[in-house]
């Protein structure tokens, strides 16, 4: 009779914690400033009431999935809550960087700044979604140049970026071009027209106007983005150094005859 006793007061306790709701000066506070961010404006009171109100509404139907198990085995959930604890871990870097931290982090990552070369270029373009023996792109750029040579007219295809291009990087050309587009610009001489150039769609014949040539820039001119950076990476030090420490407290169980 005792343990029953104790049973049924255990319940009736847990049952009255779980629908206590505790709202938060902070809570309140951070929901009106977010409204005010987004708004432009103070909300009146009976916004206020409303923000309060979806609060209330939103912690009552949290905890009634709680009850009914509905976040177990739920992957946004998981993954939200592993996003949760990764930036309380992040925050834990609250120190600003010496100049001589990133004087070390921006020689240690060069590469990263590197501005890449550019290109102003002119094209003409050659499909090879019909080719044919009548109608080969390749064949049709290398007529293209030796008529635009002797100042004879040609027919080209429209290209779907364009024809002419102004200070674009050797990344950026490959996304527009694909097929290691931008590797042939290396050796094209400047103000004369080249190819056929061989894209993921056709050929080309290019003329290059300007080429500017890359740098890595001084660190006076990005201090602010190595900062940034600087300061994401120490994060993510930080959260790692966190799963590398609590991993040994782990055991985990691999089908080994789970074939992917």
């Amino acid at each position: 009779m005792i343990g029953l006793i104790l049973y049924l007061i255990d319940i009736g306790l847990n049952s009255y914690d779980d629908k206590e709701i505790y709202i938060s000066d902070q809570e309140i506070i951070s929901l009106v400033t977010a409204w005010k961010s987004q708004v432009g404006r103070n909300p009146n009171d009976d916004e206020i009431a409303r923000i309060i109100s979806d609060l209330v509404d939103e912690e009552i139907l949290y905890r009634e999935a709680l009850m009914l198990g509905l976040d177990k085995e739920d992957r946004i959930i998981k993954r939200r809550l592993a996003q949760k604890i990764s930036f309380l871990k992040q925050e834990t870097i609250l120190k600003p960087p010496s100049d001589q931290e990133l004087i070390t982090y921006f020689n240690n990552n060069k590469d990263k700044y590197f501005v890449d070369s550019t290109y102003t270029f002119t094209h003409y373009f050659f499909s090879s979604e019909n080719d044919s023996k009548e109608n080969n792109s390749k064949e049709r750029s290398e007529n293209a140049i030796e008529l635009i040579l002797s100042e004879n007219n040609f027919d080209s295809d429209p290209f779907f970026l364009g024809k002419s291009f102004d200070r674009v990087s050797l990344k950026n050309i490959d996304s527009y071009f694909g097929d290691d587009f931008s590797s042939s610009f290396k050796n094209i001489p400047i103000n004369k027209w080249t190819g056929p150039i061989k894209s993921s769609f056709g050929h080309h014949i290019v003329y290059i106007s300007n080429k500017n040539d890359g740098y890595y820039p001084d660190i006076s001119k990005i201090l602010n983005k190595v900062e940034i950076d600087l300061a994401q990476s120490k994060r993510d030090k930080a959260v790692e150094e966190f799963l590398n420490k609590v991993k040994s407290e782990y055991k985990v169980f691999i089908n080994p005859n789970l074939q992917i």
